[in-house]
């Protein structure tokens, strides 16, 4: 299986072993992220927190390309727009959505909704590439997932105990990553390296702007007791997973990067578990399992092409 880079990526070839390595390498650290935002629930209002992930991971990357004697400024007014498109769909937006649903919800649990990413992205590249038109198999997988996303979801609607607006958000979570995965799908010529640049310095941005006009610079007052998760969230589980994602997605498409949409709830249950001591229960065990069951189907049937 040759895996090059999609619509003109610069990647080079990539040997499905040194994919799946990064894939592993991606997902572990992303999944870090459910349980730091967990750990830092009530310290700071959603926003302010989706302004210090982005503002973290934004200095992180400048830094790395500073070291490297390369540019951090814009080459183009399309890479503007790539830089403020990405940082929305796949910065700010997602942010903000899982540090509120993180309020309501078990880390773990946020995960496990967001799972159904890959269904969307199937959904939606169905309906805009030639390549990747859905088939008999795939639709099953994708009825499948979500079937299981409805078990998740469902008690969180309604009766005792809901959480609506948390389940929504993350429902939100799921549809803006798969659209940023289209976006990127669609670029004809793109840095991966300079793709996460971009989209973390307007992600801070964006959130930091919101969160000085809406909650005021005093929600960052909690920083300095929170400054190891804070740093935690911003360099481990950001900027250094979305660099890789971006060389992954480039390289071996959507369908294939869009893996990590299921592997990194697996590892943010597991390290929940660990450091935040959640449980996963029978329904929530049982929804995951048809989830990742459709997903899989999904990514491993092949596409008809037309």
């Amino acid at each position: 299986m040759s895996l090059l880079p999609r619509n003109g990526g610069d990647t080079g070839q990539i040997k499905p072993e040194m994919v799946f390595a990064a894939l592993i390498g991606c997902t572990f650290l992303w999944g870090w992220s459910f349980p730091l935002t967990k750990m830092m629930t009530g310290a700071f209002p959603p926003i302010t927190l989706a302004a210090l992930r982005g503002g973290i991971g934004a200095a992180t990357l400048i830094l790395w390309f500073l070291v490297m004697r390369q540019s951090v400024l814009p080459q183009s007014r399309k890479e503007v727009l790539d830089w403020i498109v990405l940082g929305s769909l796949n910065g700010w937006i997602p942010n903000l959505l899982v540090a509120y649903a993180t309020q309501f919800l078990p880390a773990g649990q946020a995960a496990m909704i967001q799972a159904c990413g890959p269904l969307l992205t199937a959904l939606m590249a169905n309906q805009l590439f030639a390549d990747e038109k859905l088939t008999a198999t795939r639709l099953i997988g994708i009825l499948i997932g979500f079937a299981g996303v409805g078990l998740l979801v469902g008690p969180r609607m309604v009766g005792a105990g809901a959480t609506p607006l948390a389940a929504t958000a993350m429902l939100g979570v799921a549809f803006c990553y798969a659209s940023g995965n289209i976006y990127v799908r669609m670029m004809p010529v793109a840095d991966p390296k300079r793709l996460a640049l971009g989209q973390q310095i307007c992600s801070a941005i964006a959130a930091t702007e919101f969160t000085l006009a809406t909650v005021g610079a005093a929600s960052f007052a909690a920083v300095p007791a929170n400054i190891l998760p804070i740093l935690g969230l911003g360099m481990i589980a950001t900027a250094a997973p979305i660099v890789i994602f971006m060389y992954i997605l480039r390289a071996a498409g959507p369908t294939r990067a869009s893996l990590t949409g299921y592997m990194v709830p697996a590892w943010a249950v597991a390290i929940s578990a660990v450091v935040l001591g959640e449980t996963i229960g029978f329904r929530e065990g049982l929804a995951g399992a048809i989830i990742l069951a459709g997903v899989y189907i999904v990514t491993r049937a092949k596409a008809r092409t037309v």
